[in-house]
């Protein structure tokens, strides 16, 4: 059985600073993302324990919690790596990224309504969750999910490869109620080489979802 464990940061807590302070990426990776490993972990337990005993009452529970957890374990695995402290701006080729730039003027029609869609999808989720950019396969083509808690609202089989946590414990020590200014303020550390990484990983990600006869 597979078991979760909890990565590593891709940097010290300082790194992301003044956007977000030390305090909140200790917090936030040590205890709240942890939290949601453990969570995906002991839900696979009880799940083992109830095909063990066959006692199904308990798995709508069970398997709405392993969704969480799961995917608040998955979501934070892309955050940390989203972000970097020599971000910011926007993808160019000149960079590297012409490739994702190239997708978001396709996608969106220019960079600046990209930007402008996904801040308004993170900045106006109601109560905890999520602003993303994934990579839908059908048409593929890149779309904006806003994600309620960790799993709800999105597209079956699209692929986050850019991702905003718009929950309060991101920010809330730093940007008390001004979740605005935190999504503002986000956009000055995107990774945009890691984004491009996962845009060329998830395309080539072939006939995964709906497969030829």
């Amino acid at each position: 059985m597979a078991v979760y464990t909890l990565p590593e940061l891709p940097y010290d807590y300082s790194e992301l600073e003044p956007v977000i302070n030390p305090q909140i990426i200790e917090l936030h990776h040590d205890k709240h993302h942890a939290a949601y490993v453990k969570g995906a972990n002991d839900t696979l337990e009880q799940l083992a324990e109830a095909r063990d005993k066959e006692q199904w009452g308990s798995i709508n529970g069970l398997e709405k919690n392993l969704a969480f957890h799961l995917s608040g374990h998955i979501l934070h695995s892309i955050y940390w790596h989203n972000m970097t402290g020599d971000g910011g701006g926007e993808p160019l080729a000149a960079d590297g990224v012409g490739d994702l730039a190239d997708a978001i003027a396709e996608s969106f029609g220019s960079f600046a309504g990209f930007k402008a869609q996904l801040t308004k999808a993170a900045a106006t989720t109601q109560g905890s969750g999520w602003g993303v950019l994934a990579y839908e396969p059908l048409s593929g083509r890149l779309i904006v999910e806003q994600v309620y808690d960790h799993q709800g609202n999105v597209g079956q089989g699209s692929t986050p490869i850019l991702v905003f946590d718009a929950w309060e414990h991101a920010f809330y020590l730093q940007y008390k109620n001004q979740k605005v200014d935190f999504i503002d303020a986000m956009w000055a550390v995107v990774n945009w080489q890691d984004v491009a990484k996962r845009y060329e990983a998830a395309k080539a990600r072939t006939n995964v979802l709906l497969l030829n006869p």
